[in-house]
């Protein structure tokens, strides 16, 4: 497999890569000859454990030897991701897939897309277009996800919810779907909201908040991260304060992805919940493209689950976690 740089968004994407077939079959949609054009639009994989799989995963799929020929985008901001995708428009890809920093915006490129014959599937994240303009998005239920967590907490029975919110990316779909079981609770009263606040998925602005917190001599005895990271990032402060987290102590601690070195904290006891978020949505795309045919539903959901550190195991460990 031969590896070429892409010039999407010079000097302004992460990354942009080539991957380009040497004589693999496949052809566009499973029968033309040549490779399948793929252009991937894309989180960077510095955002988290999570999005590092979901780009492996991806470029493992839509590889050369695979019949591919796969460009990629990386960005955080919804506005290069646009640009990006319009890069690939006018390259004339086959296919765009999409794992879009926000929800809004999208329409017009998408419409482009569909006018140019180019078919689009969504990936890990919803985005707020008519589903008319996509052929499929294959995702995971990010409102379920928070509902799943949220009735977790509620069934730990604590005296009170005193809870350090901690945000992902403003927008995304992710964030929007783990805020809203919680932004409920705090509407209705049953939780109490110590602070809400977006660290944009990075470890160290999380622990700046809980920093924050604690030297505001602010009580909170719950910690709701959006991802592993920010947990991580949560804890650091916490133990570089002395205070005491997991199981059985003062604060309960809850993130979300299943790393695996996220899952062995729990095991250990230092953290309470981690949801899991499957990265791996890659081999559902690629079977539906080269089957030739529309697929049946327009939304296809990863099904997830939540782990508890208290009847977590080392064989959900080895089966769910992320990484290493």
């Amino acid at each position: 497999m031969k590896k070429f740089k892409a010039l999407v968004l010079a000097g302004v994407l992460a990354m942009s890569t080539v991957l380009t077939a040497c004589g693999a079959g496949g052809g566009n949609a499973g029968g033309g000859g040549g490779a399948i054009k793929v252009g991937v639009v894309n989180n960077p994989p510095s955002e988290s454990g999570y999005r590092e799989a979901n780009v492996k995963d991806m470029e493992k799929v839509f590889s050369a030897e695979n019949g591919y020929e796969l460009k990629t985008a990386y960005s955080l901001k919804n506005d290069e991701q646009l640009q990006a995708a319009q890069g690939f428009i006018t390259e004339g890809v086959d296919y765009l897939l999409i794992s879009a920093a926000e929800t809004t915006g999208w329409d017009e490129v998408l419409k482009k897309a569909q006018e140019a014959g180019i078919k689009v599937y969504l990936f890990d994240r919803m985005i707020d277009v008519d589903e008319s303009l996509y052929e499929a998005a294959v995702v995971s239920d990010m409102a379920k996800e928070g509902e799943t967590a949220v009735n977790w907490l509620k069934s730990q029975n604590l005296g009170e919810y005193n809870v350090i919110h901690i945000q992902g990316a403003m927008g995304s779909d992710a964030q929007i779907g783990r805020t809203g079981a919680l932004d409920a609770e705090f509407a209705a009263g049953t939780m109490n909201k110590v602070v809400q606040q977006t660290a944009t998925w990075d470890e160290a602005e999380a622990k700046k908040i809980v920093e924050s917190v604690i030297n505001a001599g602010t009580d909170f005895n719950v910690i709701y991260a959006e991802n592993d990271g920010m947990a991580k990032g949560a804890v650091a402060a916490l133990d570089e304060n002395g205070i005491e987290h997991g199981v059985g102590k003062k604060v309960v601690v809850m993130g979300f992805d299943c790393n695996k070195w996220a899952l062995r904290e729990l095991k250990a006891g230092n953290w309470n919940y981690d949801g899991q978020c499957s990265p791996f949505q890659a081999q559902i795309i690629s079977d539906l493209i080269k089957s030739g045919k529309a697929p049946s539903s327009k939304k296809i959901i990863n099904e997830e689950k939540g782990f508890d550190a208290t009847t977590l195991t080392d064989a959900d460990i080895d089966q769910y976690g992320l990484g290493e």
